[in-house]
């Protein structure tokens, strides 16, 4: 499963969680981030979260009014093990989307 994620909310709840602001211009700098954020906020403790083998980053360009006025869009997607159901993987990921809703 994928879901998509604005650079902008990436850096901003960085910097609510710990108070520094990041720049995130590729899927390496937002794949750093987004371990930091998840370790901040204890939902890769959570059960749902626990059936996640990998979260795979990666960073396209969408934009705006004209070629130099763009936003960075990160995909990012969940590879859960085999055996997890629909209901856990949804759960999980609607609760990170929620996340970035609010920041």
């Amino acid at each position: 499963m994928k879901i998509e994620v604005e650079s902008e909310k990436i850096v901003k709840a960085v910097k609510k969680l710990d108070g520094i602001q990041i720049l995130v211009d590729n899927a390496d700098d937002a794949g750093e981030a987004l371990k930091l954020i998840l370790r901040k906020t204890g939902l890769f403790q959570r059960d749902d979260y626990r059936e996640i083998m990998e979260v795979k980053v990666t960073a396209s360009q969408r934009y705006e009014t004209s070629a130099v006025n763009y936003k960075v869009i990160l995909t990012l997607e969940f590879i859960f093990h085999d055996d997890v159901d629909l209901e856990t993987r949804v759960s999980a990921i609607k609760e990170l989307q929620e996340f970035f809703r609010k920041v």
